[in-house]
Order: structure tokens, then sequence, then C-alpha cells
């Protein structure tokens, strides 16, 4: 096998020379081989002072990271961070095809997987969806957590670490439009790299514009526990929007006499957006008996919106050589942002006439700054010892008006100013050891402790939530004697979730066409974080210089579980159906992972140029004091795969490749009431490269080529009324374009 590499890796050498032979120089006669005394040539030993490999950073890797770098970013051309991450093992993105939404690992829910940037959390109001892969120069995925990052990961983490800069040479300069339904969304992206004395930057940014269209199409109907139908509607939604904004992250390194480095990385992002929507309501009286008939809430409503936001973040770090290979890195941060929205409402009969009018305003501030700092020193050979700590204090404020026609407040704080701080402190030790060729261990020790306190109107409210957690976290690597190509990790950890600033003291969020399928939302100022016990395992064999095979499997216990609770309140405007989050007791979930990645080349001799990857995983979960069988975590579905492929052709400079993600139907008995149903999702994607030379080359790329509806259905039972809602959200191929450039 190792003959078979060897030659598989010539041949790979061979085909990308061939490849750089337009632009490179006439070929000088090769060097003859320095001989030993024994008169055999000597190895060659090439010593290079970048960064390790990807897959040689994830073998190294005691705690169980996995990176994918600027070729897995570049593979398809995608325009969004998203598309990428819903085909890396065991991550998948809520919401249906081409729209994206919160980003899930092992299939848990929205705040189960932690989303650092350069390892910081990132400003509120921050979505991944906005992040051109441009931007990014890897993305590290770790199934466990470790210590010197938080520990609110139940799920894992997924840091997105900007661009840095480092082995960039040339100006890159990128165009992208994409498609859908005839909209074009183009993007401008410029990298610009630079250097002087100790100095050396990147600078990067990028201008976009975005055009969208999207319809759903919705049945609602009650019906008694008799039978008898007391609504039956079909409401039809349309949506057109378009958005714009520009992000910029330069990043900017100083490197002193002494050896110590001072780095800093602004982060922008400005958007703007507009729309507006249609709602048509049909109400069909043919099920329901003359005598239970009521009027419709309205036949036509039309809603015009607008949104800015602007976010500006700033990360650096300061890395001081001590005596001997010790060092202190000093972190520092800071953040600010401002997000306004305003929306206005008309609701009309079906001959016309204005019913009500609805005019929405929401503003949010947001700052915060940050602290923190690691020691490490090491206390023998391949043996590491480090410590620090995290402070981070963050300052909302935040208003909401909602009235109708008359003026008339639509909930009792509608136009107040809330005020949240939030305080948090952690420390850490961390011991990490390669105790000989078989054995690495890591032991790990986190402490976290988060105060939210707020104000309405400039009064204290009494809103106060405090919570620390204790994390013990161990992990570990074997490495099989007689192959080397083969180890097993083990993870032990303690975990969390914390509840976010909107359920805890988020004022009302307000459905307009209120049911117990489309409740108003609200939060709670006492729940507390959810805490995990996991176990981690995994088995891997490496291939070549990129390829692998894994298998693994995880557990969690989860206590004080959090989900949103469903019930009909009185309120100044009458009685309304309201959803708020409560901690309902203990779960457990489980599943196993498998992952095949490799280049036939690498296996077989005069192989074809085909790289494979493919992965898959199971779930399992319960809850209870819910019924069963589907009383699983919110949207986690059962299983989850992807497969993909490129091939490069050797007559010519291009390559081709497509991808399948795909997520059965998903059923979840979200309380002993109410049961959520969510379609299969499948989403495949295909896109080809021509490399005109060395420094320029065009994608052509689609996602979403089924484009399949997605289909949804939620039904509430209580006191012998059944409230469905079935939808059907239409989705879209999205074709891109994409020209880059180096000079």
């Amino acid at each position: 096998m190792s003959k078979l590499i060897s030659f598989a890796c010539l041949a790979l050498l061979g085909a990308s020379d061939v490849y750089a032979q337009a632009d490179a120089p006439p070929a000088t006669a090769p060097a003859k081989p320095a001989l030993g005394p024994d008169g055999k040539p000597v190895p060659q030993v090439t010593i290079s002072g970048g960064r390790a490999s990807d897959m040689d950073e994830r073998r190294n890797s005691v705690a169980g990271k996995q990176v994918y770098g600027r070729e897995e970013l570049d593979r398809n051309g995608d325009s969004n961070l998203g598309d990428i991450l819903k085909r890396l093992p065991g991550v998948t993105i809520g919401g249906r095809p081409g729209r994206g939404g919160d980003v899930r690992m092992r299939g848990m829910g929205n705040g189960y997987t932690q989303v650092l940037l350069n390892g910081e959390r990132p400003p509120a109001g921050f979505s991944m969806e906005s992040l051109s892969p441009d931007q990014v120069e890897r993305v590290e995925i770790m199934r466990g957590p470790i210590a010197e990052h938080s520990t609110r990961a139940i799920a894992g983490t997924i840091n997105i670490i900007l661009r840095d800069g480092y082995q960039q040479k040339d100006k890159q300069l990128k165009f992208t439009d994409s498609i859908e339904q005839g909209r074009h969304a183009p993007n401008v992206s410029l990298t610009v790299p630079g250097k002087v004395g100790g100095l050396t930057w990147l600078l990067t940014g990028s201008v976009f514009e975005n055009r969208q269209h999207d319809q759903t199409e919705t049945t609602n109907r009650d019906t008694r526990a008799d039978g008898v139908v007391l609504k039956d509607q079909n409401v039809l939604d349309e949506t057109k929007r378009s958005s714009r904004g520009i992000h910029l992250t330069p990043r900017l390194s100083y490197k002193f006499d002494s050896g110590d480095t001072l780095n800093f990385q602004p982060f922008l992002m400005v958007n703007r957006s507009d729309g507006n929507s249609r709602s048509d309501l049909t109400q069909n009286f043919g099920l329901v008996p003359p005598a239970l008939q009521q009027p419709p809430e309205y036949n036509l409503a039309l809603t015009g919106t607008h949104a800015e936001s602007t976010f500006l973040r700033g990360f650096g770090n300061w890395v001081h050589k001590l005596q001997g290979a010790s060092r202190l890195d000093v972190k520092f941060g800071f953040g600010t942002g401002h997000s306004d929205s305003d929306s206005l409402r008309y609701q009309y009969d079906n001959a016309g006439k204005l019913l009500q009018r609805y005019t929405d305003d929401a503003t949010v501030r947001d700052r915060s700054a940050s602290s923190g700092g690691k020691y490490t020193t090491p206390i023998g050979k391949e043996h590491a010892l480090a410590a620090g700590w995290d402070i981070e204090l963050g300052h909302r404020v935040e208003t909401k008006t909602s009235l109708d026609k008359n003026g008339v407040s639509q909930y009792g704080d509608s136009g107040d100013n809330l005020t949240a701080d939030t305080r948090r402190l952690a420390v850490f030790a961390q011991d990490e050891w390669d105790i000989n060729q078989q054995w690495s261990g890591y032991a790990g020790l986190r402490w976290e402790g988060i105060r939210t306190t707020s104000t309405r109107a400039g009064q204290d409210i009494g809103n106060s939530n405090s919570s620390s957690v204790l994390s013990p976290l161990l992990h570990g690597v074997y490495r099989i004697p007689g192959h080397d190509k083969d180890q097993i990790r083990a993870s032990l950890t303690k975990s969390y979730k914390a509840a976010n600033i909107q359920d805890l003291i988020a004022l009302p969020s307000l459905s307009r066409l209120n049911s117990a399928t489309r409740p108003d939302r609200t939060g709670n100022p006492d729940l507390k974080p959810e805490l995990a016990t996991g176990l981690d395992f995994a088995y891997e064999h490496y291939l070549g210089r990129s390829g692998i095979i894994t298998a693994g499997g995880f557990v969690r216990d989860i206590k004080d579980l959090i989900r949103r609770e469903l019930t009909l309140q009185n309120t100044p405007t009458g009685p309304r159906w309201v959803s708020t989050p409560a901690n309902i007791g203990h779960a457990r979930t489980k599943g196993i992972e498998l992952e095949a990645k490799f280049q036939l080349q690498e296996l077989m001799a005069g192989g074809p140029a085909i790289d494979l990857r493919s992965n898959y995983s199971r779930f399992w979960s319960s809850v209870d004091g819910i019924p069963g069988p589907n009383n699983r975590l919110d949207a986690q579905p059962k299983q989850t795969a992807n497969v993909g492929l490129d091939y490069r052709l050797k007559p010519v400079p291009l390559t081709l490749g497509a991808s399948l993600n795909w997520t059965p139907e998903t059923v979840i008995q979200s309380s002993a009431e109410q049961v959520v149903t969510t379609s299969r999702k499948r989403s495949f994607d295909a896109y080809g490269l021509w490399k005109f030379n060395a420094r320029n080359q065009v994608r052509i790329s689609a996602n979403n080529f089924m484009a399949e509806d997605a289909l949804g259905s939620n039904i509430v039972t209580t006191n012998g009324l059944a409230q469905l809602a079935n939808t059907t959200n239409q989705t879209y191929v999205v074709w891109s374009v994409k020209y880059e450039m180096k000079f």
C-alpha cells in the first residue's frame, strides 16, 4: 500500500506540474542527488515554516479538532458560509434549502452548538449566513469542549478563523453573481496583502447586493374532538426583499525585535434591507357549520419593512515570549452595534375596507468589551501546562413599539426601554501531554459564571439571573502500535447551554395571526442553564496525505432541559396564545458518526483524479415527561448524510464536482399537546472550475438543484380542540458565476 501511495503522490505532483507549465520558466537539468558514505542517495528533508496541513492538525490534535481550510472553502464556489458548513460531517442547517438558518451539530437545535469568531463569541445579531467565505481562512470543528474556549458547547464548537494572511502573497479580486428566479445578487471581494518592516497586513473586504422572493402557503384548521370544524383557512404569503451591505475584515500584525507579536483584526458589517409582502387569506366555509362561522381576521394584508444594522468588532492579542519556551498570550476585544427595523402593515376585508393598521418599530443597541489571556509553559518534553482567564462585559438597550391604527399599544410595555447587562467571568487550566509514542492526553478544568440584570424604563424590574458551571474535561488519543495510521480517541466532558438574553428578558414578539400554532413569544428571567455530561469516542484511519476513514459516537446526558411551553393568556388586547421558555427536566441523546474521504490516486496507481468524501450520522434522543415515540430533542432529525466527489480532468484544466445533502422527515413530540413535523431535505449542488492559468479562473455552480418544496406541519391539541397548520415553502435553484483573479 505504501508503494501505491508513493506512486499516487508522484502522479498528483506530475499533474499539478502540467498545469503550472504555462507560467513556469524554462526547465533546467535536474540536480544530481547527494550521495552518502555508502554510495546511496541521501534523503532530502524539506523544512517549512508554514502552518501544518489541515489533516496533520486534525491528526495531532489531542482534543479532536477537525480543520477545513481554503481548499474546502473554495471547492464549490459558495456565496455564504452556511452552504459550506452543511456539507461537513454531523453539521446541519435549520430552515429550508437555499435560505439557511441556525447551525446545528449532531442534530441538536439552536443554542447547543457554540459558534466562535477567532476564538471569541461573535457580536449580538451576527449571522454566519452574512459572512462571505472569502473572508474566512479556515473553519475548526471540535466535537468536545476544551478549557480555553467556553464550555457552552453541548453539541460541539465551530470556530471561524478570519483571513490572517499566512502564505498570502498575491492580491486577489473576485467577482460573483448569483441568480435565483432571474434575480441577480452580485458580490465583489478584494484581498490585498502587504508588509513593511515588522508590520504585515491583509486587507479583505466585500460589497454585495441580494434580491430574493419567497412564497409560503399555509392551511389552518381547527377541529373539535367530535369532528366539527370551527376554522378552515388558506393563507398565501409572498415576500420580496432586497439587501445590500459591505463587510471589511482587515488584519494587522507587528513583530517586535524581541520576538513579541501584536495582532489586531477589526470586523465591520453594514447591512441594509427593504421588503414588501402580501398575505391573502381565504376562509373556507364549506366544512364549518353556518352557526359557527366567524369572519376572517382579514382578507388581504400588505406589509412594508425596512431594516438596517451595523456591527463593529475588534479582536487583538499580544504574544510575549518569556524565559525558556514559556509565553503569555493576552487577548482583548471590543464590540458595538446597532440595528433598527420598522414595519407598517395594513389589513383589509373582502370589500377593500381598511380593518386595521399596525406599526412596529424596534431598536437595539449593543456594546461589549472582553479581555482574556493564556499563560503556557512546558513542564517536560512534549508536555505543556496552560492557565488563563476570560472576562466579557455586555450592555444592551432595546426598545420595541407596537401600535394599532388608533395608537393603542398592543402590549403593556410597548415603547419602554429595556436595558440589559451581562457579566461573564471564567478561569481555566489545562494540561496537554504526549505521554509516549502511543498515548497523548489532555486534562482541563474551567469555571465560568454569568450574571444578567435588566431594567425597564429606568426602573429595576428585578430581572436578575446568575449561574455558574464547573467543567472538568478529559481527552485522550491512543495510537495503535504497528499501525501508524490508526488511532482511537475518547473524551469525557462537562458542558452547558446558557439561556440567551432574548429568552431571559426579551420584550414580547407578537404574531399577527395569533393561534396555538402561531403564538406570541416572550422571555423567562428564571431560566437555569442546561448541564450535560458527555462521552465521545472515535476510531480514525488516515489514508495518504488528505484521506481519512473514521467511525465514532457520542452520548449526552442533559439536566434542566429548556423547552418552550404554550399557554393561553389574558392580555390587554384579549386572550392570546403565548410561548414561554422553561426548564422542564431531563433528556438524553446519543449517536454514531461515520466519515470517509480520500483521493483515488493515492489508493490506486494510475487511478482517476477523483476525490471522494462522504459522511453519515444517526441520532437518538428522548425527553423525560413527554410521551413517545417521538419525544426527541427539538429539531433533531434521526439521520443526516452527505456524499460528494471532485474530478480533475487531466487533458484540460477543468475540475467538476457535486455533492448531495440529505436529511429525512423529522417528527418531534414537543409536548404532550404538540407535534411538529418537518419534511425531508435533499440539497444537490454541483460546480465546474476552469483554470485559465495560475492567476485566472472561473467557477460556475448550482445550489439546491432539486428545488423541492419544504413541507411542515404543527398540530396542538388542548381542551378538546385540535389546531393544525400545514405549510408549504417553495425553494429555488441558485446559479452562481465567480471569476477569480490574482495580480
